[in-house]
């Protein structure tokens, strides 16, 4: 897991700022269809395959949903290869 001591609180903010835009019933937690969305908007051509295959790997404890920490470490790793 990233550890967000290492960001700074400029960038915590900026991360949070994007979590909470696709966390559309503010429940802290992002699902696989608020996760479709969020690849839509940062990768136009991707599939709802995609978004849950992608879903799935984010989703690292497997509980159905992406917290704020699982968020962190894929924001910081590797978004943009969608």
């Amino acid at each position: 897991m990233t550890e967000t001591k290492s960001l700074s609180a400029e960038k915590l903010a900026e991360i949070k700022e994007n979590f909470s835009f696709f966390d559309r019933d503010d429940n802290n937690e992002i699902d696989v269809e608020e996760f479709t969305q969020l690849l839509k908007v940062i990768s136009p051509q991707a599939t709802t395959e995609q978004a849950e295959a992608g879903f799935a790997i984010v989703d690292e404890n497997n509980d159905g949903h992406i917290d704020f920490d699982e968020f962190i470490e894929w924001w910081q790793t590797c978004w943009w290869e969608y």
